[in-house]
């Protein structure tokens, strides 16, 4: 080997590999301390990509899943009105069965008051029964219309529910005083129990509806539940990092990079000897 002055090859070459070493040594650093393998694009285009892809389906699926835990709300708060009106019809059957028997006569006034008074409180139930701004089983409200919950992370008619509540005022079941259902008399106490049968029958298929929704909801959050493990897992797979493989490889670059300024001292004295020369 030749003894140079002007250009230490050697010394350059050692001071490349620590160059390209301490990089390493701070890439390693940085992932270690930020437990990503992808930490920018440039550390794997193609996989930042895919990764954010999963990573913006899983917030909008997060999103989606409290759609649907609203929409199960939202039932709730129907089943509850149902519920209360189902209780009153079933108190109006024994007004009106009540009334339809002869030893009632002396009694059909003030039996005919709470009936009609039941009446009015199916009314005030239904025209009352909100979620948010949402009237639920009134006729005349968007719950009857229905309401749209986005339920998957793509605009699709597949990934959307329309929940349609049933009109449950005591016109839509037939059983209103403009309808003539009343306990006045004999007569109308009769054929009350026959409307008031109807809207018995009608209320029980609406509380059946709204409990195949819940069912259908209940499904619905366990898939998102299931699909947004799936995703995380694959986002895991592509951008995090394998802490142990990472410190395996920060400790060997970490002995090359003091290996290599050791050597870089070694080869930054190699020029002294011609000091030795020049005494001689």
């Amino acid at each position: 080997m030749g003894l140079k002055v002007n250009t230490n090859v050697e010394a350059l070459t050692v001071h490349n590999n620590l160059v390209g070493t301490n990089n390493k040594v701070a890439d390693s650093l940085r992932k270690l301390s930020s437990g990503l393998r992808i930490v920018s694009a440039k550390d794997d285009a193609a996989g930042f990509a895919v990764a954010n892809s999963f990573k913006a389906k899983i917030a909008s699926m997060r999103v989606a899943s409290q759609n649907a835990s609203e929409a199960q709300s939202m039932l709730q708060v129907a089943d509850g009105a149902y519920t209360k009106i189902h209780d009153i019809l079933v108190r109006m059957k024994s007004l009106a069965t009540q009334a339809s028997s002869g030893q009632s006569v002396d009694n059909l006034a003030t039996m005919n008051n709470e009936f009609s008074l039941l009446q009015d409180e199916i009314d005030r139930i239904a025209q009352s029964t909100k979620y948010g701004s949402v009237t639920l089983v009134d006729a005349t409200g968007q719950g009857f219309t229905g309401v749209t919950f986005q339920v998957s992370a793509t605009n699709s008619l597949t990934d959307q529910i329309v929940v349609k509540f049933s009109g449950a005022t005591a016109a839509c079941m037939g059983v209103s005083r403009g309808q003539g259902v009343a306990i006045g008399t004999l007569l109308s106490a009769q054929a009350a129990m026959n409307s008031i049968d109807t809207a018995l029958t009608s209320i029980n298929y609406y509380m059946g509806q709204v409990g195949a929704y819940q069912n259908r909801l209940q499904y619905t959050i366990e898939n998102l539940s299931i699909s947004i493990e799936n995703f995380s897992a694959s986002e895991s797979t592509i951008r995090d990092v394998d802490m142990a493989e990472e410190m395996s490889l920060f400790t060997k670059n970490q002995i090359l990079q003091q290996s290599g300024m050791a050597m870089l001292a070694q080869a930054n004295q190699a020029p002294q000897n011609i000091l030795s020369l020049l005494k001689g």
